[in-house]
């Protein structure tokens, strides 16, 4: 007896491992997400189409990234895991490979919107919401910090090799290498995702003796009539509008704003193209301690409070930023890059936690829905920017208008209150 104990106490839990795989997964489909901001100017010299209508393509594409995020958590739980995101990976791959044959804008509306806003969308954040519910009930926040962190920096990260390859072969081959990027995830979902741990004889991690935690559940009806009824019940509950205004605002302020157009109005102040995509990777390395950090402490403060304090900085920074660009990387920018990086998406942890809290086990589907709002919010920043960017010919604007969002994003999270008991 004391011999199967031991075993049983030292070895990995399955958990774990597909954590790892959702992790990949995920940095190997945010190598798309990278391309549009280093290739607006590409694009734009060689087509003549302006800022605003290549900024309306990344805007589709970050409207249905939020959009189809609730339906594709209620597929998964009717598909599996493995069947949506091996789906979704192929699709991604088809869209961005596709942009190499394109001479007309609605194309790029085709290929960077459509097909790869369905397949981003179809394994987004809601899908670090399904593992981490499923599969962990102890460390939950902090995997959730963890795979968020996966999402936000793979996209960050291929950003110098997408600006040098643009540089150097033209912005064809940057599009080849985020679909061979994507494709190549493909066989290690489909050999290594699995649904629950139930699948697999085991309980979540860290559920108690008894739980229920990790069963597999069964769904009836369709996906699509599933998500509009938590859509539903979740907006009888003022919790749900101020966790999706909060993050309409968070969406704006990231992707939006700063993911979209920061290469660009780095490049204004007459900063190299390559240089601006670096600084803006390095947010994707600090976004890596700066959402496992915000993990761990979701697992034991108030997550209100953490919201609290990551919009009203992120405010802060933003307003400051006009002052701070130049031709070249000052000690400020840095300051500034170092900063964004640790809030980049510090705010999923404790969104997804009081998601959770609020809605129980329809908590991934309306963590869909307030993610929806989350790539509204981008998208309304993406085409307001360079529409900003056409009328005056800055991004000034652009960021004092963000910085006051801000604000109100952390007065929204003042206003939710809690629950004391978990739904189940």
């Amino acid at each position: 007896m004391t011999e199967i104990v031991e075993k049983k106490t030292f070895r990995l839990h399955r958990a774990w491992p597909v954590a790892a795989v959702g992790f990949v997964t995920l940095i190997g489909a945010a190598g798309f997400r990278s391309v549009p901001s280093v290739l607006i100017d590409p694009l734009h010299e060689e087509f003549g189409w302006s800022h605003a209508t290549i900024s309306a393509a990344v805007s589709v594409n970050l409207l249905l990234y939020g959009l189809i995020s609730p339906f594709a958590a209620a597929l998964m739980d009717r598909l599996g895991l493995r069947k949506v995101v091996s789906g979704a990976l192929v699709l991604i791959a088809l869209g961005s490979g596709l942009t190499i044959f394109m001479d007309s804008a609605w194309q790029l509306l085709l290929c960077w919107g459509l097909l790869v806003g369905v397949g981003t969308g179809s394994m987004s954040m809601t899908f670090v919401a399904t593992i981490t519910g499923r599969w962990f009930v102890e460390r939950r926040g902090l995997v959730t910090g963890i795979l968020t962190a996966a999402g936000a920096t793979g996209q960050l990260v291929f950003l110098p090799l997408i600006a040098a390859l643009a540089t150097s072969y033209g912005w064809r081959i940057p599009a080849l290498v985020a679909a061979a990027a994507a494709l190549a995830v493909v066989p290690l979902v489909l050999l290594f995702l699995r649904d629950y741990p139930s699948d697999v004889g085991l309980r979540a991690y860290g559920a108690p003796e008894g739980s229920l935690a990790g069963q597999r559940v069964t769904t009836t009806g369709s996906s699509a009539l599933r998500a509009l009824t938590a859509l539903r019940d979740a907006s009888k509950r003022p919790a749900f509008w101020m966790l999706a205004g909060g993050f309409a605002i968070c969406g704006a302020s990231t992707n939006g704003l700063i993911g979209t157009h920061f290469v660009t109005a780095a490049h204004d102040h007459g900063m190299p193209v390559t240089t601006a995509a670096s600084l803006l990777a390095l947010v994707g390395v600090f976004d890596v301690g700066g959402t496992i950090i915000s993990g761990w402490l979701t697992d034991r403060w108030d997550p209100r409070y953490l919201l609290i304090a990551y919009y009203s900085l992120r405010g802060l920074s933003l307003l400051v930023l006009p002052s701070l660009l130049g031709p070249t990387a000052q000690p400020s920018v840095w300051v500034f890059i170092i900063f964004y990086g640790l809030d980049w998406v510090a705010t999923v942890p404790p969104t997804v936690a009081l998601c959770r809290e609020w809605f129980g086990v329809d908590g991934p589907i309306v963590f869909g829905w307030v993610f929806a709002s989350h790539q509204v919010g981008a998208a309304l920043a993406a085409t307001g920017a360079g529409a900003i960017r056409d009328v005056q010919g800055s991004y000034n604007l652009a960021w004092y208008l963000a910085g006051g969002l801000c604000a109100a994003a952390a007065l929204m999270s003042a206003c939710i209150g809690r629950r004391l008991v978990v739904p189940t």
